[in-house]
């Protein structure tokens, strides 16, 4: 139910953004902001590259939100999501750095909002152990394992969103969620960790 209701909100602030509502984007980058930028951070484990291709994925967005390429036919996290995999898989193709673009560029000033500034120390520092040991754990992982845990786990995505979203079957998709399994136990008897 809450789903429904934030999938609604977003619904409304994309029909407002449309009308042309600038404050419905900040609205929109903000609630989604650490989902997506933590969801890139943990594909490419560098905050660097994750602030630039996180930067690029909401420029994107916002591009195709205005020139109407934003077709409604699932869930507009998803669809985010879909371009910032995009952005790293095309980051690991290429084996370069992103493209650094300015907010005249983008049409947006996203990074200098004040609303949309990095997390401060206080929330980088609340972190439970159990959940740094574990995020630490997949990071272990190959990177297409790791992707299909991030995308269940941490967005709830259905194994046919994450089919969809990384361009594979459902059977692919079950498969590495099952070997990432298999080694996310093998490493946590290796590193001898207790989640009690």
């Amino acid at each position: 139910m809450n789903k429904e209701i934030r999938s609604d909100n977003d619904r409304l602030l994309l029909q407002s953004f449309a009308g042309g509502d600038e404050s419905a984007i900040t609205v929109l980058i903000e609630r989604h902001r650490k989902k997506v930028y933590n969801y890139i951070l943990m594909l490419v484990k560098d905050r660097q590259t994750a602030d630039d291709l996180f930067q690029e994925t909401f420029i994107k967005v916002i591009n195709s939100l205005r020139s109407g390429r934003y077709a409604e036919n699932g869930k507009f996290i998803s669809w985010v999501l879909r371009i910032a995999h995009n952005q790293v898989i095309d980051h690991f193709r290429g084996g370069r750095k992103p493209a650094h673009i300015t907010s005249e560029d983008a049409g947006y000033d996203i990074l200098n909002n004040k609303k949309l500034a990095d997390p401060n120390i206080e929330e980088e520092m609340i972190h439970d152990q159990i959940e740094q040991d574990v995020r630490n754990l997949i990071d272990h992982l190959p990177v297409e394992q790791r992707e299909v845990v991030v995308l269940r786990h941490y967005f709830d995505l259905s194994f046919k969103e994450i089919a969809q979203q990384t361009g594979v079957s459902i059977n692919t998709a079950l498969g590495r969620m099952r070997y990432a399994l298999i080694n996310l136990r093998k490493l946590i008897d290796e590193k001898q960790i207790a989640f009690a």
